[in-house]
């Protein structure tokens, strides 16, 4: 597994789980097509990881000056259930 998916600070950054999905998504699509990483591909390294590394290095990243897509910052976060 990619250790970064086992930690909610991917999702923070891209502002959502759907956010990221849809980037790691449409990222993929682009790789599967022909696009050139963005990152050095290390030996081994799958597309999906490339598209990880590609947005943990803020390469790649919704643009949400052109959207009307809330920033995460402008998001309100609920206070974590204590269990």
């Amino acid at each position: 597994m990619i250790e970064a998916l086992k930690s909610n600070d991917l999702v923070y950054k891209v502002g959502g789980r759907f956010k990221l999905a849809a980037l790691i998504q449409k990222r993929w699509g682009e790789l599967l097509e022909g696009a050139r990483p963005l990152v050095e591909r290390k030996s081994g390294m799958s597309d999906m990881e490339v598209v990880i590394q590609e947005i943990l290095e803020g390469k790649i990243g919704i643009d949400y000056d052109n959207s009307d897509i809330p920033k995460p910052e402008e998001i309100i976060r609920l206070p974590q259930e204590v269990s």
